[in-house]
């Protein structure tokens, strides 16, 4: 895995910049995120890791999928990726343009694993309490995992936040094996 993040970080940073100079942004976004998804169909990555259809082929069949949803500076990515066989970065290429996205308008990405469904305003006091603390705006996912038992178990970037039963019973039988 870290050599397709490897091998798509020269290319998400590429897209990126070039949708800041272009102030296209949420364009490229859409389409990279499209044409992830195309990509990593896996009827798709069948067909694209056979040889015995042309480039012509992939493209025409790639760009008939995504339609008009593809601006030409994708179109043009896709291309590049599709002659060089690379076009199974797109997913990776997407994700890591996502992440340069987000840090360039101050937002950060949290799941939220909670052991019941939230309430809408539960959701949104805890997200409010997450931008209060990071000092950034929050985009939050929302998972149930009732292994939790109570609780919910936070994750931002790097950090998570154990807030959950199952974490703290986990914690009590650590301290009591010492």
């Amino acid at each position: 895995m870290a050599e397709i993040a490897t091998l798509a970080r020269p290319y998400a940073e590429a897209s990126f910049r070039s949708a800041l100079e272009t102030k296209d942004l949420a364009d490229w976004s859409d389409g990279l995120l499209l044409a992830g998804a195309i990509v990593a169909d896996p009827q798709m990555a069948d067909l694209l890791g056979n040889p015995r259809f042309s480039r012509a082929q992939k493209l025409e069949l790639l760009f008939g999928v995504g339609g008009e949803k593809l601006s030409l500076h994708v179109r043009n990515l896709v291309t590049i990726l599709v002659d060089g066989t690379r076009a199974v970065l797109l997913p990776e290429i997407s994700a890591q343009f996502e992440s340069l996205k987000r840090a360039h308008e101050n937002v950060l990405k949290a799941r939220i694993v909670s052991a019941r469904p939230l309430s809408e305003a539960e959701r949104d006091d805890l997200v409010a309490s997450l931008a209060r603390k990071y000092g950034r705006k929050v985009e939050a996912t929302v998972e149930i995992d009732a292994a939790l038992i109570g609780g919910a178990r936070v994750h931002v970037g790097d950090e998570v936040i154990h807030a959950s039963m199952r974490d703290a019973l986990a914690q009590m039988a650590a301290a009591l094996a010492r």
